[in-house]
């Protein structure tokens, strides 16, 4: 539990996914990977008619990936490793035959927008700022780009990749279609979120799965895509820079608190 977790419940016929870590749930290799059993293990249970993905805190959503975990990285294949963990949910969400709902409760950064990105209905707290960090710290956006640019767009994928510093608020964010809806408080995010999430689980399955293929045509490729991208993650990661700037974010965090 200390090095985060995932844990599923299911209740009329929603599949809640929670996961966390004590670092503002950031993403080592085993959560990924947990994540992206869970999602699955949920798309086959029958008796699954939606998926909930949310964190657990008050604070971050999720701060992507672990940097802990990016500075023990000593080899490519290693790195390809840890970076096709983000594939692997990316395409558990994908071909998940249910919609996947996301409640992002605050702020997001990195990979965790890719996670805001990829789940098929955003619904998020007005406090959920966004910034894809990946390029301050000597990589880039490669394995969440594709789900990123498909939700929002090629112009603003290219704006948020090229401003790593640049929180972007939640209004901003609903406004190019990131998030579908904004929430004022956290209470009103959930009745949401479940509202959705119970009125979905009415549905026909059949007509779910269909709906699900039609949403998602033109990234049948992904599997492929997404391993290529993880193989450029994982060499660039290596970097001198990429380790320099790793260490000074740690530092900033320790001197804040």
């Amino acid at each position: 539990m200390s090095d985060g977790y995932v844990k599923t419940s299911v209740e009329g016929g929603i599949a809640t996914i929670t996961f966390h870590h004590p670092k503002s749930n950031s993403l080592p290799g085993h959560v990924l990977r947990s994540m992206a059993q869970a999602i699955t293990d949920a798309g086959r249970d029958t008796g699954v008619r939606a998926i909930v993905l949310r964190s657990d805190g008050y604070k971050a959503f999720c701060a992507g990936a672990s940097f802990d975990e990016l500075l023990a990285i000593d080899t490519e294949e290693k790195g390809r490793i840890f970076f096709s963990g983000f594939a692997g949910v990316i395409n558990a969400i994908r071909t998940a035959p249910v919609l996947v709902i996301g409640r992002i409760h605050s702020h997001t950064v990195g990979g965790g927008v890719g996670l805001a990105c990829a789940v098929d209905i955003a619904y998020a707290h007005e406090g959920a700022s966004a910034r894809l960090s990946e390029l301050a710290i000597g990589i880039g956006p490669f394995v969440v780009g594709p789900a990123v640019e498909r939700k929002v767009g090629a112009g603003t994928f290219g704006l948020l990749t090229a401003t790593p510093a640049t929180r972007r608020s939640a209004a901003w964010c609903e406004q190019r279609g990131l998030y579908a809806e904004v929430l004022p408080t956290i209470e009103a995010l959930d009745a949401r979120v479940d509202a959705h999430a119970k009125e979905l689980t009415t549905y026909s399955p059949e007509a779910m799965a269909e709906l699900k293929r039609v949403m998602w045509r033109g990234t049948e490729d992904w599997d492929t895509l997404l391993a290529e991208r993880a193989v450029m993650s994982g060499r660039l990661v290596l970097s001198d820079f990429t380790a320099r700037a790793i260490a000074k974010f740690k530092q900033e965090a320790a001197r804040k608190g």
